[in-house]
């Protein structure tokens, strides 16, 4: 054959290929056998290989894998990927619904009802149509880029189907679940227990843990597939103006929708279908744990808005969850980084919707005195949520004389200090600093992949170090002594190196992670990123006082005192003087290096409306890089309401409060550090956002 002839071969093979894959992965109607496709393939590989430049990224033979990865590159995400926030019956729906239309100035909502997949969430990202790359969830903001494994998903189109009018985005970000099927996760498991591998827990995990390896041979192997839930970002052409909509252009381009979405009209019509597929959640042939609940409209959903890291147009029911019955072994106290002293039940291994349970949660001393918890019950134990096991009830009936009541230690289990129990407090706690437990999961919880991410720093190795006596605080971890390390068992010289390069690397974390990474009570992922948005630099955060730190939206009074005793702490201090001293950075580059601005520091912006030369996430990233918090509400805090295109009832509750209203022109002179003050009683009285009168 001549080239042209080739290559119109190679496209024909390709174009039959794919249109199998959907018809078999995605259609589950397949109209070759699998000699047939079988033939294809092999006549496509024979062809590429005498022809290597040929050879596409989104050619079928691409879907099979390459050499192993060295790791995974962080991909940012244009808008974040959150969370859902969850209802457990008719009258939490209800009242989610009513606030949602609230927001939404009185609005009449519909919606649209989809089952709540229980896989690994994803986003793709195709360039004039062609998929370009792919990233997990992550943290919302950045997830790992795993581009070449979702390449080898057979349901994930390379390349999108034309639509009719030609309505195609330059720019396209798709965001799904991947999932593995019951049948097939049993028969993987059955071929990983014929070799003596270890066995996944359930197909979430088996999903993730294909997606995640490093050799995509191996996800290759994997059965995975693919539901569709949305569109998450669009260049060139704007989204579909419904999420039905969305479903539906989804569908034609090549993708696998959320199965049997349902609109609905009235929270009557959500529930039924909560109902219906609760009814029939055993029979699916894929684990879901819930519904999930959207307002169809979309220009709604942004008037609606966001809260935290949950939109507030959007929510997931959660089935009831499963429970089974078993005999606690043992109770024994993991003591945490806190000094904490948390009561755990080792249980009979039990399976609770698929999963193997062998130990559940107490909680502390007065729970189980309320419930009368003894070693030998038989307990009734349920995943709550689906996820965290605990003891509801003890089966009494079921006692035969051998059980033994439990009374907490009166000295930790792991120093022998005698333990405390302050007023009004259900936990009792270890006040010994140097609590080797408290150490050891507060070096866990440091290296950990959301804090100071130190790649290869597991916890047996770091409980190894705290067991010698390398390692006194989680600042000594930037001072080890490499030969020393070098010199342990099962480590050597490459591993050592390894190890130190990964420690040096962990020193220029961002702020919000150090922040995280030091284990301040009741801060997570969520408290530290607001507190490196607000303080910048931790010298700062460490002589903020009460007041200030609550004075961040988002952040209570509770908490802002737990931060500010924290740093009030002389071994604290010392812990972060050593931390500086050892080279990781204390503050954000804007601060650090002088050039940045905090210029709106103490202002809280709210935005509504679309903006025309910012997303919603550039334009909060750079009101917090000036120092300003980012609000999903109108209040009397409120310093400016930013009115983009077709403002809604925002716009109304600021008139109300008399909180001043700019247009997009004046944030952007805003942004730029011109004067940000605005005449008192500047208000639109057409309806119309007005720019702020600036110097």
């Amino acid at each position: 054959m001549g080239d042209d002839a080739i290559q119109r071969r190679v496209d024909d093979l390709r174009e039959e290929i794919d249109r199998a894959n959907y018809e078999y992965y995605v259609l589950d109607q397949p109209s070759l056998t699998d000699a047939e496709y079988d033939a294809l393939m092999r006549e496509l590989r024979e062809l590429e290989a005498v022809h290597p430049e040929l050879v596409s990224p989104e050619s079928p033979t691409q879907r099979v894998g390459a050499a192993p990865q060295a790791g995974f590159a962080e991909i940012q995400h244009p808008r974040p990927m959150l969370s859902l926030s969850n209802v457990y019956n008719e009258e939490e729906l209800r009242a989610w619904a009513q606030r949602a239309s609230r927001f939404a100035g009185g609005s009449e909502l519909t919606f649209v009802a989809e089952p709540k997949i229980d896989g690994l969430a994803v986003a793709l990202t195709y360039v004039d149509g062609v998929f370009d790359h792919g990233a997990t969830r992550g943290d919302g903001f950045k997830g790992d880029d795993i581009t070449q494994n979702l390449r080898t998903i057979r349901s994930i189109p390379l390349r999108l189907n034309p639509v009719p009018g030609g309505m195609m985005p330059r720019v396209l970000e798709v965001r799904g679940e991947v999932y593995m099927r019951k049948a097939d996760f049993e028969r993987l498991n059955a071929g990983i227990a014929a070799n003596g591998g270890k066995l996944f827990m359930n197909p979430r995990n088996a999903a993730a843990g294909s997606l995640r390896q490093k050799d995509t041979r191996i996800t290759a192997s994997r059965p995975l597939r693919l539901f569709v839930y949305g569109i998450g970002y669009t260049e060139g052409e704007e989204a579909p103006g419904s999420h039905w909509e969305a479903l539906e252009f989804l569908r034609a381009v090549g993708f696998a929708p959320s199965p049997d979405a349902t609109r609905c009209d009235s929270v009557e019509e959500v529930w039924a279908e909560c109902e219906r597929w609760q009814a029939q959640r055993a029979d699916l042939d894929f684990e879901a744990d819930g519904v999930v609940i959207k307002v169809n409209d979309v220009r709604l959903q942004e008037e609606i808005g966001y809260v935290a890291r949950e939109p507030r147009w959007a929510t997931a029911y959660k089935f009831p969850p499963t429970q089974a019955t078993s005999v606690i072994k043992e109770i024994t106290i993991n003591v945490s980084r806190t000094g904490a002293l948390n009561p755990l039940a080792v249980l009979e291994p039990v399976n609770i919707g698929g999963v193997i349970v062998q130990r559940a949660a107490l909680f502390n001393e007065d729970e189980i005195a309320r419930k009368d918890i003894r070693a030998r019950d038989t307990v009734v134990v349920e995943r709550r949520g689906d996820v965290i096991p605990y003891v509801v009830k003890v089966l009494e009936e079921r006692r035969d004389g051998s059980q033994t009541p439990f009374a907490m230690p009166a000295t930790c289990p792991a120093c022998g200090t005698p333990t405390h129990r302050a007023d009004g407090e259900a936990m009792r706690y270890c006040p010994n600093a140097a609590c080797p437990a408290q150490l050891r999961e507060k070096v866990h919880h440091f290296v950990s992949r959301n804090a100071m991410d130190i790649v290869g720093l597991g916890e047996k190795l770091a409980d190894r170090f705290v067991d010698l006596g390398l390692i006194h605080d989680v600042a000594d971890l930037y001072t080890l002594d490499w030969d020393q390390v070098a010199a342990l068992e099962r480590l050597g010289d490459q591993s050592a190196a390894n190890l130190r390069a990964a420690v040096e690397a962990s020193k220029d974390r961002p702020l919000a992670r150090l922040i995280n990474a030091l284990g301040i009570r009741h801060v997570g992922e969520r408290t530290a990123r607001l507190l490196a948005d607000r303080f910048g630099s931790l010298d700062v955060l460490m002589e903020a006082p009460v007041k200030d730190v609550n004075a961040v939206g988002g952040i209570g009074g509770v908490l802002a005192e737990s931060v500010v005793d924290f740093f009030q702490e002389p071994r604290n201090r010392e812990v972060i003087a050593k931390l500086r001293r050892a080279g990781v950075r204390t503050a954000d580059d804007r601060h650090s290096s002088g050039n940045g601005s905090s210029h709106l520091s103490g202002k809280t912006f709210v935005l509504t409306g679309r903006l025309s030369s910012l997303t919603r996430p550039q334009a909060e990233e750079r009101l917090r890089q000036a120092g300003a918090s980012v609000s999903g509400s109108v209040s009397k805090r409120t310093s400016f309401l930013v009115a983009g295109e077709e403002a809604g009832s925002k716009a109304d509750r600021a008139r109300d409060l008399k909180v001043p209203i700019i247009d997009e022109v004046a944030l952007l002179r805003m942004l730029e550090g011109a004067e940000d003050t605005v005449p008192d009683g500047i208000e639109a009285t057409d309806g119309a956002p007005v720019e702020a009168v600036l110097p």
